[in-house]
């Protein structure tokens, strides 16, 4: 990938991700309080929606910016023809090894973020330097492999439907899509991933969200859904479905939406510089 390419992916997917996790981050706390053990008012209910809003904003631009770079660059090494049957595979491959690599960047936000959402009272800095004091730098990353093993399901799913939709989109038309187009290709791809993901969702929950030495703290997922389905049954395991599925939707429109006309335009701009 040429530097113009890698420049414009990094400060879209920034740009993308800050834009979607600001303006959605209510409808994330809902959906967090939903999934927390304590039950939905004990963690809050709607009081303090915004609680963990600053570990998002500093998280929010290096996390995206990471996946995209490492999408498009993973996508760019295995250049695969648009006409081949391999270019789904293409997008699942490009997209799992943007997950692991964005990852190392989301979770300590993620951890930091669900702590505050659900002990609103808490501030962030207060909640970070206790998992500093009490767990270490591993207590940032409890929940890593939960996250990596719900967002690489999520993103072979994500990914592959909306290139697909937007090159069906594109065929039908006889034109490449529009910003917009490619937004509405988001919605449907993110909601769709969404359901088929919560459970997976509501494992990494509790985990971030488990007492320091506790046996759900130990990060095992299968254990975790094990818990939530002897407890609570199918509906513990699709806990905050609607409130993620109405979040990713609407963050898949704003987030691809934004990266691909904010990609463009500055492709754009780099040619038109001297």
């Amino acid at each position: 990938m040429d530097r113009p390419g890698f420049t414009a992916s990094l400060v879209a997917g920034g740009v993308a991700g800050v834009s979607v996790d600001l303006i959605l981050f209510p409808l994330d706390t809902i959906k967090t309080r939903l999934q927390s053990p304590q039950g939905f008012y004990k963690a809050g209910g709607f009081y303090g929606v915004y609680a963990g809003v600053p570990s998002t904003a500093i998280g929010s631009f290096p996390n995206a910016a990471a996946f995209f770079v490492t999408y498009e660059y993973v996508k760019w090494i295995l250049h695969t023809d648009s006409s081949s049957y391999l270019m789904p595979v293409t997008h699942m491959l490009a997209a799992s090894v943007g997950e692991v690599v964005a990852c190392l960047i989301r979770v300590p936000s993620e951890v930091v973020k669900q702590r505050a959402q659900v002990s609103a009272s808490s501030g962030t800095f207060h909640i970070f330097s206790n998992i500093l004091c009490q767990e270490g730098i591993q207590g940032l990353y409890r929940g890593y492999k939960s996250t990596v093993l719900r967002e690489i399901p999520f993103s072979l799913v994500q990914f592959p439907l909306w290139e697909s939709l937007k090159a069906l989109w594109s065929w039908r038309q006889d034109h490449v899509v529009d910003s917009w187009q490619s937004a509405v290709c988001g919605a449907f791809a993110g909601g769709f991933a969404a359901a088929v993901t919560t459970p997976l969702d509501v494992a990494k929950t509790r985990i971030m969200l488990a007492k320091a030495g506790s046996s759900t703290a130990s990060g095992n997922v299968l254990s975790a859904l094990h818990a939530v389905w002897r407890t609570q049954g199918l509906s513990g395991l699709f806990a905050g479905v609607f409130p993620r599925m109405a979040a990713i939707s609407l963050g898949g429109f704003i987030f691809l939406g934004v990266y691909d006309q904010t990609r463009s335009f500055l492709l754009e701009l780099g040619r038109e510089s001297p």
